[in-house]
């Protein structure tokens, strides 16, 4: 059991088991406010997102 603090309301829940259904927020409310702001681009990248190509993983023996 842990301590959340729900990033949209602020609300805190002490003692949240690891798999709680809305976590990190408190609520279905909080998560889809959450997608809410997502969906209407009030979230925002504050810098560039440089653009780099992925690395192969490295193989390893068998």
């Amino acid at each position: 059991m842990t301590r959340i603090e729900c990033p949209i309301c602020k609300t805190v829940l002490r003692e949240v088991p690891d798999d709680f259904e809305w976590r990190p927020f408190c609520s279905s409310r909080c998560k889809l406010a959450d997608l809410h702001n997502w969906l209407t681009e009030q979230y925002r990248v504050s810098e560039p997102v440089p653009l780099t190509t992925p690395q192969e993983p490295e193989k390893k023996p068998n």
